[in-house]
């Protein structure tokens, strides 16, 4: 059994999936854009009152960052992306790659903690991305001698 995470951008999941690439290596999987949705005749679910979003909008994609896929969707894109109460765990090699990659999530976005040294990891530290999204950056601790 496995758990992934599923984000909604609520309109801006092309930016996200462009975003995530280009800052985390991350590569793409499958994207499919709600134009590509097979034809239906049964009406919208319960709660999806309003019309579907525009057709070039993303229905659903992975992303694989590391060894971990990310799913996400542009929802209903109603432009209002929520992403309280859950937080991203990126776990990296080192120090170096923690800096790095906190860099690159923090343009643009706001840092909650800055990357520091703790008791549990060389480098750690908190911030949320342009999305929303909250990542917690986390250097695996060295070996000891």
């Amino acid at each position: 059994m496995q758990i992934h995470p599923y984000l909604s951008f609520e309109g801006r999941c092309q930016e996200a999936l462009d975003f995530y690439r280009d800052r985390l290596g991350a590569s793409l999987g499958m994207v499919m854009r709600f134009k590509d949705a097979p034809p239906t005749d049964q009406p919208a679910p319960e709660g999806c009152d309003g019309p579907p979003p525009d057709g070039e909008k993303i229905m659903h994609s992975e992303l694989r960052i590391g060894d971990s896929t990310l799913m996400a969707t542009d929802g209903m894109a109603s432009g209002k992306p929520n992403f309280a109460g859950i937080s991203l765990s990126l776990r990296v090699r080192d120090e170096a790659e923690a800096a790095e990659r906190f860099a690159a999530l923090a343009d643009g976005g706001q840092v909650q903690m800055p990357l520091a040294k703790t008791f549990f990891s060389p480098a750690f530290g908190m911030v949320a991305d342009r999305f929303g999204v909250h990542w917690l950056v986390v250097a695996e601790a060295a070996a000891p001698a």
